[in-house]
């Protein structure tokens, strides 16, 4: 499976994906955070799904932007162009893969600012290649194991939450995701994009360079469970006590 999440906040866009890949009872590791050249500009592309499909699809994009003059100066006409080819590569491969008992289930987030963008830009988009864009009220996006790391996000990601924070919270929604499940794992790709620039940084991160901060936050849950208020049950505890059998 698969764990990539896109965060647009006012200072700027976080992008992180895990490597992880599981084919039946095997276990490897591929880059699902990608970096796409056009022209002078870079932005970056996340998937879940079938990777033949995605890379398909990107041939077929860096195809068309190749012979494209003048060259895309807004995310946006890239995002349309991706979900142009994307619904190509579905008519030639999808009725081979239903055949196949495979799901054109292809998901997309992209990032970057273009030369004539205002501000980074972040998409999602659709199997069927149609996109959203993340807003103030709407400022991330999650593909593949979707579950695990939303209530966090949900809870404390604003979208004035300052840069490094957002960049907190990815990783803390990863986590709680890597802690659930077996198919999502180090190491991640991290991008950052800050307003009024406008080349993605690219890193990656190891279980060892991450272990300090991610066994900080064990830590504080645990002591915060300790020290949760539960005057609210202590009435309900007593009685259930005095009714266990002695010893």
């Amino acid at each position: 499976m698969t764990f990539c999440i896109g965060i647009r906040v006012r200072d700027g866009i976080i992008a992180l994906a895990d490597t992880r890949i599981v084919r039946g009872s095997e276990q490897g590791n591929k880059q699902k955070l990608s970096e796409f050249q056009h022209q002078d500009e870079s932005l970056f592309t996340m998937t879940s799904g079938l990777r033949a499909v995605r890379d398909k699809t990107l041939v077929y994009v860096d195809e068309i932007i190749r012979d494209s003059k003048p060259p895309m100066e807004r995310l946006f006409k890239f995002v349309n162009l991706f979900g142009d080819q994307l619904r190509r590569v579905k008519i030639e491969d999808g009725p081979s893969l239903l055949e196949s008992g495979l799901q054109f289930n292809l998901h997309a987030i992209i990032g970057g600012c273009m030369a004539a963008d205002p501000s980074p830009q972040l998409f999602y988009v659709y199997p069927e290649g149609n996109w959203i864009e993340a807003t103030m009220d709407s400022p991330y996006y999650i593909i593949g194991r979707t579950y695990y790391g939303k209530p966090i996000l949900d809870r404390l990601l604003k979208y004035d939450t300052p840069l490094q924070s957002a960049l907190a919270l990815a990783l803390l929604a990863f986590d709680a995701t890597r802690t659930s499940v077996t198919d999502v794992d180090y190491p991640i790709d991290v991008a950052v994009i800050a307003t009024g620039t406008r080349r993605p940084i690219f890193r990656r991160f190891t279980e060892e360079d991450l272990r300090t901060t991610t066994q900080w936050w064990a830590d504080i849950l645990s002591q915060s469970l300790n020290a949760i208020p539960m005057e609210w049950a202590t009435e309900m505890l007593q009685n259930a006590t005095s009714q266990a059998p002695p010893p």
